[in-house]
């Protein structure tokens, strides 16, 4: 799907410059107990289009929740960016209009928990998904006092008409 990967190559830029604003003595401060740390935040993040292009190749996917991984390194982080990058172009890159219009599933033991065309479960899960954390990540940064880069625009830290 050439528009999902276009997409997906824009975002990666913006992806990027947060992924890299994450330091590596932070990766394991978290701003709350309930949450994750930097470094989990930042890993999930970073995985997002690999994983997700994974689960939306099979035709029912079953939920399994697990704890996201402490990555060792901001290196770490990186290169999982990198290579979930790359898994996910070649899956959209492939990914045929019968394919993405052919109904997804998302099971939880019997239950049912999703069922729609898997062009509206890349959008929801790889895509909104991704945005989502993304944004808790800027958010992570702007507690630790890190400059947040500019993501859509302007940012309090950062301005790209100036």
């Amino acid at each position: 799907m050439t528009s999902f990967t276009t997409e997906l190559e824009q975002e990666a830029k913006i992806t990027s410059r947060v992924l890299g604003r994450v330091p590596d003595d932070k990766l394991t401060w978290k701003p709350h107990p309930r949450s994750m740390t930097l470094g989990q935040l930042a890993l999930h993040t970073a995985t997002i289009p690999g994983n997700i292009a994974g689960i939306a190749a099979q035709d029912v996917f079953e939920i399994a929740f697990r704890d996201s991984p402490q990555p060792a390194s901001v290196a770490d982080i990186a290169k999982a960016f990198d290579e979930s990058l790359a898994a996910a172009k070649t899956y959209l890159e492939a990914l045929s209009d019968e394919k993405a219009d052919a109904i997804w599933r998302a099971k939880a033991g019997d239950k049912e928990v999703m069922a729609l065309p898997r062009k509206w479960a890349l959008r929801a899960i790889m895509f909104n998904h991704l945005y989502h954390h993304r944004g808790q990540l800027s958010v992570y940064l702007r507690l630790l006092d890190i400059p947040v880069p500019v993501i859509y625009g302007a940012s309090a830290d950062e301005n790209p008409l100036r």
